[in-house]
């Protein structure tokens, strides 16, 4: 069973119950993210992960998603929970749903095999 580290905030003197580790997925996906880990590093601790996630929610604000995702049980890592993102490339996939659907005939029910005719 994970035990949650308390920490303390020395600015509020507030008990700290969650401690989220920032992935590099996040970290290339969101702008905002990577400013955020030069600048203050990649682990931050909330009051909770409601508050932890509001964070991220905030993080997402008209930049790449990122979310809040529990860290496995055997994870060897201090962290409570991690700050994630997927990791894509979306004008390359759009690429490959267009070609996939040109060669499957568009919007057509049936896929034309490669000798048929027009």
């Amino acid at each position: 069973m994970r035990l949650t580290r308390f920490l303390f905030d020395a600015a509020r003197s507030t008990p700290v119950s969650v401690v989220v580790a920032v992935k590099p997925s996040a970290r290339k996906r969101n702008a905002k993210v990577g400013r955020l880990v030069f600048e203050e590093g990649s682990r931050h601790a909330f009051e909770s992960r409601a508050v932890a996630e509001r964070w991220a929610d905030d993080l997402s604000t008209g930049d790449g998603h990122v979310w809040i995702a529990s860290a496995h049980p055997r994870d060897g890592d201090d962290a409570d929970c991690y700050l994630v993102s997927r990791a894509t490339n979306a004008k390359l996939e759009a690429a490959y749903d267009k070609r996939r659907r040109r060669l499957r005939g568009g919007d057509r029910a049936e896929q034309e095999s490669l000798g048929s005719s027009p």
